[in-house]
């Protein structure tokens, strides 16, 4: 039995991860297709493949030749859970549809696509199920995989799935999803600036107050004992590693308790539909008959809280002239009142993509909307962006760094030791060393290449933004080698002699 070369074909290439993975097992690319000028450039500047290869815009193509693996990362909007969950609403999904009429088309031994976990979740469920009965009907036998990039090689917390599927339902039952590698590479073994014996020699970072061992905590939280490996940085959670804004603008005590006091019962369904929602006075003083609105709005002076819009009453005399986004807005009103949340909630406000708060406010100006409660929130709510420009800062101990995002992320890294003891001393020299002293920086191109999987010197564009972009749209090349590994395994390939 001799194993030979196979072929493949490269669909929504980026900059190369499954071309790289694959290659490594022995592959040969036939075609790749993208449409993105910088990730076709740094893709046959990086492979030597000729720009004649890429077939181009995956919508246009009708036919592609005869080989063994079809990769695809289908682009994945539609299906983020940071997205807006509109699965094929949004007409992004209907490239999966373009995907399996090529795979049905040119029919080769097996198929490897990724996406974001969004597509397994729940609220997802039909959208998933379409596309394995789609390839179900094509004539593949496929399952698919929730795999994290960090278990398969590289520092980064990068859950995706993967559908793998073979034309040969022999070779299916054959496919076995190799387990996590026990050595992992971590945080620290990418950082540049770091020099490891920094690590190895520190002797008291994780040590307690009676000389144990403290376990450092990871984003993985496979550990349970420890302090935690980086600093939050945000209004809406709470932990030792948690720096909020009161933190940062040096709050008295007191404004610090109201503040403590609205994280902590914002959740609550007493105050509203939503995941978090804002407080009024008189739900603060519910809870706390001392506070003032004065006090309030001092915070909101501060830039802590903000005073916003909750609920309205309808002047249905004034209405006219209006846009159709503003009428359907007014369609939803109940008993002549119209309340935020239930329009925040909204699917088919959603789905028309309708801005809510510049909907409303030319509403309040033409006098068919008039306020009927304001409440009190915190001003920095959206998670991901963090606060004055930090999520998080993870220091060298960290196993893990988070996903890496075409957009960028507010997250950095710091190379600083830390000589903590207890939570308390943690979080103080946290914020005297690192933060307070500007002793941390955002990852270089030449780290975010490795975090996924990339050679360091990897050639991409000079931009920020723009190497970002790429790198963040990428697969991680080791979890795609050994997906082609496993492939392999199966004995697909193999020459009956």
């Amino acid at each position: 039995m001799k194993k030979s070369k196979f072929t493949f074909i490269d669909l929504f290439s980026g900059i190369g991860g499954f071309r790289m993975g694959l290659a490594r097992n022995g592959g040969e690319c036939l075609h790749f297709s993208e449409i993105s000028t910088d990730a076709i450039t740094a893709y046959c500047a990086n492979t030597n493949e000729p720009i004649e290869k890429n077939v181009g815009d995956i919508t246009k193509v009708k036919e592609l030749p005869k080989h063994n693996i079809l990769t695809a990362g289908v682009p994945c909007q539609s299906w983020s859970i940071a997205g807006r969950n509109l699965g094929f609403d949004d007409d992004r999904g209907q490239l999966w549809n373009d995907t399996i009429f090529l795979l049905n088309q040119s029919k080769p031994d097996a198929f490897i696509f990724e996406n974001v976990k969004g597509l397994v979740d729940p609220r997802n469920r039909k959208a998933l199920m379409y596309i394995l009965e789609r390839i179900k009907e094509a004539g593949y036998t496929a399952n698919y995989y929730v795999l994290n990039s960090f278990d398969y090689g590289v520092p980064q917390n990068r859950i995706r799935i993967y559908i793998v599927g073979f034309l040969n339902k022999v070779f299916a039952e054959k496919f076995n999803i190799p387990k996590p590698i026990e050595h992992k590479i971590k945080l620290a073994d990418i950082l540049s600036d770091f020099n490891e014996k920094m690590l190895a020699n520190d002797n008291e970072i994780s040590r307690d107050l009676f000389g144990e061992v403290i376990a450092p905590k990871t984003m993985s939280l496979s550990m349970s004992n420890g302090l935690n490996d980086y600093f939050l940085f945000n209004d809406l959670r709470n932990g030792h590693s948690t720096v909020h804004s009161w933190d940062i603008l040096k709050a008295t005590e007191r404004q610090k308790e109201i503040c403590y006091l609205l994280l902590k019962n914002r959740r609550k369904s007493a105050y509203g539909d939503l995941d978090g929602n804002p407080l009024s006075i008189k739900h603060f003083q519910d809870l706390d008959k001392t506070i003032t609105e004065s006090e309030l709005e001092d915070l909101v002076a501060l830039n802590i809280l903000k005073k916003e819009y909750y609920s309205f009453k309808i002047h249905i005399s004034k209405i006219k002239n209006l846009s159709e986004d503003e009428r359907f807005l007014l369609s939803l009103c109940k008993d002549d009142m119209l309340i935020m949340d239930k329009l925040k909630m909204n699917r088919e406000v959603k789905v028309k993509k309708i801005a809510v708060s510049k909907t409303i406010m030319p509403l309040i100006e033409k006098g068919v909307l008039e306020s009927h409660e304001e409440r009190f929130d915190f001003k920095n709510t959206k998670i991901s962006t963090g606060l004055y420009g930090v999520n998080r800062i993870f220091l060298p101990t960290s196993h893990i760094f988070p996903t890496l995002v075409a957009s960028d992320t507010n997250d950095f890294v710091t190379t600083k030791m830390i000589h903590a003891k207890n939570e308390a001393e943690h979080k103080m020299q946290f914020m005297e060393d690192v933060y307070e002293k500007g002793n941390y920086r955002r990852i270089t191109r030449e780290e975010a290449c490795m975090i996924q999987g990339f050679p360091q010197d990897y050639i991409l564009p000079e931009s920020r933004a723009r190497w970002m972009k790429l790198v963040g749209n990428s697969v991680s090349v080791p979890v795609i080698e050994m997906l082609g590994k496993a492939i392999l395994e199966t004995g697909i390939f193999d020459e009956h002699v």
